[in-house]
């Protein structure tokens, strides 16, 4: 966004007396006023809903400006022109005037001529400024071209912030107490970027913080406040953020501090002894546009030129605002007497009326469709629906609806929207144990029902009375927290209530009494971890044994019992066997002891070696390459070293997939075969003792005396199809059972131009390159990292 910005300053820079190097004046001058129409084909707009231009486009311009006799003061030319490239002067005819003071003469007529990119008007004093204004344009097309670019753009940029000041204003005086909750959808509908602090002030100091400095409101998109310092002097206390792209923001870099800046720098390169060229923003309000001036006119010499930018000319296809839904993984709620339905990403639909005839497009469960009007309003952050038509629109439980509008004289279609009828009856808690609902903390629970978007209330209601709960949405569940902390045991419910249903529904809950306690610590020898088992473990701070340090984990629940691991930064020097005494302090200060023995170290052992024998194929082989993967109907045998212990018959070896819901254990004459005290063997065939399905990487540990050791990675099982043939015609086609268990095959080990299989492939055969050296390459689904071979016979 610099880049557009510096050449400006560059240019403004190399033309501009030191002198006028100075601070301008604001834009708060009341000039004068312009009446604009545009003529697209058949259709007239006022200026205020013209965004664009195009070519062809028929232009009506006057000026507010008395007519009459010459002593009624002073007399202006009103000149229009038409501009093209920075580097081609425009052609004479591309300029018009018209005699303001004359009632038959007064009001331009003008068509946009092909290959215009611009169309500047000029306020010029009557005695030659019409052939100063047409030298100056022509001598100097390209500072022209640039200053009514930015001028436009600044015009766009002062509606957005005149939008927001007003929205404050207007909250001053009528409600100063909602400024706080008004301000950031303000913000967010106009991309204003607040200063956070000014919201921590008190409600009557609110409004003058956060509107303090106009002038140093706006920053280029994406820059911090480092590029404000630059240009303004000061830090801002509020930043406009633009957006990169015409859809957007419909601007490039905001130039508006260049306007109030520097602006007046490139006007100054165009001053002479007679004229003096000074900038208006132009507000635009139906067919009028006021004027704004930072300088007073002058009408001696050097008289002023007043000049005001008009809308660019649109070149291609008509360019329309990217609207976006805020909050867009939420639906709406059709029956909110509130609704809007939320909007984001164009904030000149806010602050402009180039957005017109906005409606909502309804489609009906009868198939047809109904049009809704919609107002966009910045304070809400979206459009207002118009809730009579929507109660007499005959919705569904959950239909589509679309925003349409002109944007100009284009149509366009905006974000669409989710909208959601109420619907009583079907709440109900999910996913939490209702044994959990303990008295004295607060509980999570969650709630599903068939309208989550349209939950205007929810109230727990007990022998206490009732409290209005806050809930947060995902999906078709909401998740609040029930403050039990204070409550007694007994019946309880929550009462839902949703917009558009007169009762609300009632969930029946139970809170229960639960006396905590801790039942016992395991700790074994050589463990930096330990686990307590009670219950209300929640409420364990930290524990310490003989000075060694533990932090609590998370709390596990099974089978009515608690269980919280917790951890020392090192391994405590424990024996087994010896005698040891726990102190556990809890979150409100208390402490129990807790008396337990240290427990005999967990077994461990090491991986030695491991080999795989995999049964004859009745087609093809399919063979894995490397030792880091088995096929599931292979036999593995792996051999294991004690570590701190010796093997015994009664020893067993589990094995499971990673998540440990498929298990396995060899044991003594069961697959494992005790070398001796040091040295165990285990044998398994993976694919038969976890199951037709297990997959993926595969973990063991040794088990002595009901204890377990730790988890130790050993294979990674893939289940590997049967290829029955590959056959070379025109195409060569690979035949098997199980194909989908193939992601990709390719005739190198590279896999370029690899054929993919796709995912849930139920045929018997598919195209595959041609093998090269009788061999394809071929990558399971289960183990893609895992290269198998497949040999093709000649």
């Amino acid at each position: 966004m610099m880049l557009r910005f510096l050449p400006f300053c560059a240019l403004a820079a190399a033309l501009m007396p030191v002198a006028a190097q100075a601070d301008p004046a604001p834009f708060d001058l009341t000039g004068p006023t312009l009446r604009v129409a545009v003529t697209h084909g058949t259709t007239t707009l006022p200026i205020a809903r013209v965004p664009k231009l195009a070519t062809g486009d028929r232009v009506s311009i006057a000026a507010d400006l008395p007519t009459g006799k010459k002593d009624d003061g002073a007399r202006y030319l009103l000149v229009a022109a038409f501009l093209r490239g920075a580097t081609e002067p425009p052609p004479k005819s591309w300029f018009f005037k018209a005699e303001t003071w004359k009632e038959k003469k007064n009001a331009l007529a003008l068509k946009v001529p092909e290959g215009a990119r611009q169309l500047v008007v000029f306020l010029v004093p009557e005695s030659g400024g019409f052939d100063a204004v047409v030298s100056a344009v022509r001598k100097q097309p390209g500072a022209f071209v640039r200053a009514v670019q930015d001028l436009d753009q600044a015009s766009l940029d002062r509606a957005r912030l005149d939008a927001f000041l007003d929205g404050i204003h207007a909250l001053e005086r009528t409600r100063p107490e909602r400024i706080e909750a008004v301000s950031p959808l303000l913000s967010r509908s106009l991309a204003i970027k607040l200063k956070a602090e000014c919201l921590d002030l008190a409600a009557d100091l609110q409004a003058s913080c956060l509107t303090q400095s106009r002038d140093s409101l706006v920053l280029a998109d994406g820059q911090s406040s480092t590029l404000a310092d630059t240009l303004v002097g000061a830090p801002t206390d509020l930043a406009l953020q633009l957006s990169a792209t015409p859809e957007g923001g419909l601007g490039y870099y905001s130039p508006y501090i260049g306007v109030v800046r520097d602006l007046a720098k490139i006007f100054g390169a165009f001053q002479s002894t007679q004229f003096r060229y000074i900038p208006a923003l132009a507000r635009a309000h139906d067919d009028r546009l006021a004027l704004l001036l930072n300088a007073a006119p002058s009408f001696a010499s050097p008289k002023s030129v007043m000049v005001v930018a008009m809308p660019v000319i649109e070149t291609g296809a008509p360019q329309t605002p990217t609207m976006r839904r805020a909050e867009a993984d939420r639906l709406v709620c059709a029956a909110r007497p509130d609704l809007v339905l939320p909007v984001e990403g164009a904030p000149l639909i806010y602050a402009t009326k180039f957005a017109h005839d906005m409606s909502l497009r309804v489609t009906t469960p009868q198939g047809g469709v109904v049009e809704l009007p919609v107002q966009a309003d910045a304070e809400r952050g979206g459009y207002v629906l118009d809730q009579v038509g929507m109660r007499t629109a005959g919705l569904g439980s959950v239909t589509d609806a679309t925003l349409h509008g002109r944007w100009g004289f284009t149509p366009f279609d905006g974000p669409r929207f989710r909208l959601q009828v109420p619907r009583a009856g079907g709440w109900r808690m999910v996913d939490t144990d209702p044994e959990s609902l303990v008295v004295g903390r607060d509980n999570a629970v969650a709630l599903a029902g068939p309208t989550p978007s349209c939950v205007e209330a929810v109230t727990l209601v007990s022998d206490a009375g009732q409290v209005p709960l806050a809930w947060t949405t995902t999906g078709d569940r909401i998740g609040l927290t029930l403050p039990l902390a204070k409550t007694a045991p007994g019946k309880l419910s929550l009462l839902v209530k949703q917009y558009g249903v007169e009762a609300p529904d009632k969930i029946a809950l139970t809170a229960l009494a639960e006396a905590g306690r801790i039942d016992g610590l395991t700790l074994y020898a050589g463990d930096a971890a330990g686990t307590l088992a009670g219950t209300r473990l929640d409420l364990v701070a930290s524990m310490t044994v003989d000075g060694v340090a533990f932090k609590p984990g998370e709390v596990v629940r099974a089978d009515k019992v608690d269980r919280l691991g917790l951890v020392a930064d090192t391994a405590p020097a424990f024996a087994a066997g010896q005698a040891k005494t726990a102190l556990v302090t809890l979150t409100d200060g208390r402490k129990r002891s807790v008396k337990f023995v240290v427990a005999v170290a967990r077994p461990k052992a090491t991986l030695i070696a491991k080999s795989v024998v995999a049964p004859p194929s009745p087609g093809l082989p399919v063979v894995l390459t490397g030792d880091t993967a088995i096929s599931r109907d292979a036999r593995l045998t792996f051999s294991l070293r004690a570590e701190g212990t010796r093997f015994s018959a009664g020893d067993s070896v589990e094995i499971a997939t990673a998540d440990g819901k498929m298990t396995t254990s060899v044991s003594s004459g069961r697959g494992l075969t005790v070398q001796d005290d040091r040295i165990a063997v285990a044998t398994v065939e993976p694919g038969k003792a976890l199951g037709v399905s297990a997959h993926g990487p595969l973990k063991w540990r040794l088990v002595q005396n009901g204890v377990a050791g730790d988890w130790v990675p050993l294979t990674t099982l893939v289940r590997v199809p049967g290829v029955t043939g590959v056959t070379c015609a025109e195409t060569c086609m690979l035949a098997g059972t199980d194909l989908f268990l193939i992601e990709s095959v390719a005739a190198n080990a590279g896999f370029a131009e690899a054929a993919l299989v796709p995912e849930g492939f139920t045929g018997g055969a598919f195209a595959v390159p041609k093998p090269v050296g009788g061999m394809l390459y071929l990558r399971l689904r289960d183990d893609p990292g895992v290269t198998a071979t497949v040999a093709v016979k000649s």
